[in-house]
């Protein structure tokens, strides 16, 4: 005897099941395809929760870790590149904070907000963003 499948052998408690199955499974495809980040972040522009540190590190790898911070107003954040090319941070309306291998580059957030940032020469790949609370 042969066993195969058929949606006319399935029982009609069964269906219900395979039905959640089959939606489950394809939100879980879904949620994998957005994430496109890395720790604690968001990659090329997803969402994030936030990560309260005042370190961003610069991985060989073009891309900010964490990518989503969060600090208090005051903070003054560090980024370093670890990476073996020169980039920046780069803020709308500042100008970039270039970094060559082995630099770090700072900035003290004075006020509150939400602050993107990008690498100016990799913007494709490399955005962030800082999050900065009031106390």
């Amino acid at each position: 005897m042969t066993a195969h499948a058929t949606s006319a052998g399935i029982g009609p408690t069964l269906r219900p099941v395979l039905a959640a199955l089959a939606i489950v499974a394809s939100l879980a495809l879904v949620g994998c395809a957005a994430d496109t980040g890395g720790s604690g972040g968001a990659g090329a522009g997803g969402a994030a929760s936030p990560v309260a540190t005042t370190t961003v590190d610069l991985p060989p790898s073009y891309r900010f870790v964490p990518t989503a911070i969060v600090v208090s107003v005051g903070a003054t954040v560090t980024w370093t590149n670890h990476d073996n090319f020169s980039h920046n941070v780069h803020f709308d309306g500042a100008d970039p904070l270039p970094m060559a291998p082995g630099d770090t580059a700072n900035r003290t957030f004075d006020s509150a907000g939400t602050f993107p940032y990008v690498c100016s020469l990799h913007p494709h790949d490399m955005k962030g963003s800082v999050l900065v609370t009031e106390g």
